[in-house]
């Protein structure tokens, strides 16, 4: 058999595959920490998880803020993907692994470029973009420009953005004391939802065609925002769970506009706001015994002050924890989120579940 034989041996069978794929042929993701898998770990950054006790639960670090798993991948688990969706940075995500889908999601990013960069500069959602066109014009090298477009209009993507814009932008002590002097939070949110327009937009010019855009759920519980403001005492802070609902409803307005706009589009709007807020709620219902503090910690009432570091304390068990770190969901929040998603009504997610919308 020759050489040029084989890879078209290797494509056809990967064709057969994507048509005749249970649920979806690959998934894409986009966004900040919440479902980075390790692109920060390749780029200048002081948002780095690459380092125990993170990953304590996947069996190694990896650059997942987390324990263990992201959203993302307990979603692509239960949708039958092989593999987690692999980060775009790592020189492995090359060549045919890319029709198995792409993470291009980097820790501190945002939908605006000025976010995050005093961490020295995340990928942000457009530079995101960017990568994903150059995946595209691989995967177009790969297999051929019809099949490329066919595996883009049946794989999932989705958007996870948003709450670093208000937390590393907006809303950073004393930093943005002059923005928010000068703008008003309706201009912020209004500047994030042109932004993110022109955005996902952009995603659908590509070939996205089912689109799951999640929006910021109540940042004003985290950790981080309760020791940064003891006067909320051991009430989640006002002002960031404001900005959070002020965009979602007009987030929620523009995911109804682009797949009314867009022709064969097919957006969700996951609205994790009202998840975490339900398992703050009723964590003890949820099997949670602590909805308010940081399981890997160091300093603060609620562990929020310091980031998850090699020398931070972990707890006991950090399957009753709601928050890994001062950010961020434990695995055990991850998994009730993704389930929620896949199989919820449309308090959850509107106007189908991800498991529906990937059977279309």
């Amino acid at each position: 058999m020759t050489a040029e034989i084989v890879p078209g041996i290797l494509t056809v069978s990967i064709l057969v595959g994507i048509c005749f794929a249970k649920n979806i042929p690959a998934s894409f993701v986009f966004g900040d920490s919440l479902v980075d898998v390790g692109n920060n770990n390749y780029i200048v950054s002081l948002s780095k998880a690459n380092f125990l006790p993170n990953g304590i639960d996947f069996g190694m670090p990896t650059g997942r803020y987390t324990n263990g798993r992201t959203i993302v991948d307990i979603i692509g688990q239960e949708l039958g993907l092989k593999d987690f969706t692999p980060p775009y940075l790592a020189p492995s995500t090359a060549g045919l692994v890319l029709l198995q889908g792409v993470n291009y999601a980097s820790g501190g990013s945002g939908i605006l470029n000025a976010t995050g960069k005093f961490f020295g500069g995340p990928i942000n959602l457009g530079a995101q973009m960017d990568n994903f066109a150059n995946t595209r014009q691989d995967i177009i090298s790969n297999i051929g420009a019809p099949a490329a477009l066919k595996l883009s209009g049946t794989s999932l993507f989705s958007v996870t953005i948003g709450s670093n814009d208000f937390i590393n932008n907006y809303l950073i002590p004393v930093l943005s004391v002059p923005e928010q002097k000068l703008i008003s939070p309706e201009m912020f949110v209004d500047t994030m939802i042109s932004r993110y327009r022109l955005q996902l937009t952009g995603l659908y010019n590509l070939g996205a065609r089912k689109i799951v855009v999640v929006n910021v759920g109540p940042i004003g519980c985290i950790p981080y925002e309760r020791d940064s403001n003891p006067s909320a005492g051991d009430n989640c802070v006002n002002l960031p769970n404001q900005l959070a609902q002020q965009f979602n409803t007009q987030l929620k307005s523009l995911v109804t506009e682009l797949s009314t706009d867009l022709q064969g589009s097919q957006f969700a709007y996951a609205d994790v706001y009202h998840i975490v807020q339900d398992i703050l709620q009723n964590f003890i219902s949820y099997g949670f015994e602590n909805a308010n503090s940081a399981c890997c910690y160091v300093s603060g009432r609620h562990g929020g002050l310091i980031p998850c570091v090699p020398q931070s304390k972990v707890c006991g068990d950090r399957s009753k924890y709601v928050f890994w770190d001062p950010y961020h969901p434990s695995d055990a929040s991850n998994v009730i989120i993704a389930r929620r998603l896949l199989d919820g009504d449309s308090n959850d997610i509107t106007p189908i579940n991800i498991r529906q919308l990937a059977g279309l």
